[in-house]
């Protein structure tokens, strides 16, 4: 066993522990959930026993969880650095998150246009917090002022933009995969179609 597989089996045996811990589930719960003996799970944290796939199947069933996300290893990089968009005036961290989901991080310095015809409608669903300032989310002919640690949520399909009033501001944007695809630099949903 190599080192970096030690590492793996160690933090797999941890995630498995503290999964059955956070959902407040003891032993004997869990072992009875997976159909393993309390025995089999005890030397599987404790590191005794051999990690077998289909034990590591079951046991992530057990804890409502996937076999992929039960032995995700951490990125090589755990920091991100920004993207810069000068020409919308912002700043973006992309971050991974669930499949079909985007979070981004952005800092808004414009105000939104409140021209409709300035702002995108494409398929999709999007959320975003406000983590300072106040931005100000356009609907059509619709202003909506989002303070900070405010949410709004809305679908894609009305004409929208999103920007600050009164000074810089950062969101948290979370895109479903269509609303993503709107929100392409090039403004191309799929390489052809214009948004």
């Amino acid at each position: 066993m190599t080192h970096e597989d030690g590492e793996l089996d160690s933090l797999v045996r941890a995630r498995i522990r503290a999964l059955r811990l956070a959902q407040g589930l003891s032993l004997e719960e869990l072992a009875g959930r997976a159909h393993v003996s309390q025995s089999t799970l005890s030397r599987i944290e404790n590191g005794q026993r051999r990690l077998a796939l289909d034990q590591l199947v079951t046991l992530a069933r057990a804890l409502d969880t996937s076999l992929d996300q039960l032995v995700e290893t951490a990125a090589d990089d755990v920091v991100i650095n920004p993207v810069i968009d000068g020409t919308r005036g912002q700043m973006r961290w992309p971050v991974r998150a669930e499949p079909g989901l985007s979070v981004v991080r952005q800092r808004l310095t414009e105000p939104p246009p409140d021209n409709p015809s300035r702002m995108r409608a494409h398929p999709g669903h999007e959320w975003l917090v406000v983590l300072s300032g106040t931005a100000v989310l356009m609907l059509g002919h619709r202003r909506v002022r989002v303070e900070t640690n405010q949410a709004a949520e809305f679908p894609t399909m009305l004409p929208h933009a999103i920007g600050a009033d009164g000074g810089p501001c950062e969101i948290l944007g979370i895109f479903d995969r269509d609303a993503r695809r709107g929100h392409r630099p090039d403004g191309r949903r799929d390489g052809s179609d214009q948004v």
